[in-house]
């Protein structure tokens, strides 16, 4: 239980982080109305805030948290943008994730 809480709160903040690099993007690059940068500044003060729910050290937390954004940032660009993830896009993002798993669940002493 403890792990899928983990994991939730890691998809949680990539999504947080996602929205407010996204947004802005389109403001910039689609023409989107300039309104976009407010939502993007309350979802990347959700992403720090996020940040800090987050069980272990923060170095430790950011190297696991990557693993996971790999695969939010591949879902969304599926899910968003329309573009499916290939093979290589999957063997990746399970790779990252192997790498969360490692940094996230190996042993340590106290």
């Amino acid at each position: 239980m403890a792990l899928l809480k983990l994991l939730l709160l890691f998809g949680l903040t990539a999504l947080a982080e996602i929205t407010g690099c996204y947004l802005p993007w389109l403001w910039l690059k689609q023409q989107g109305s300039v309104w976009l940068l407010l939502p993007a500044a309350l979802a990347l003060l959700l992403f720090v805030w996020l940040l800090t729910l987050h069980p272990a050290a923060a170095g430790r937390v950011y190297a696991a948290y990557g693993g996971v954004y790999v695969v939010v940032a591949l879902l969304w660009l599926w899910l968003v943008d329309g573009v499916r993830p290939g093979l290589w896009d999957v063997l990746g993002a399970t790779l990252a994730l192997l790498g969360m798993g490692i940094i996230m669940l190996a042993p340590r002493q106290a």
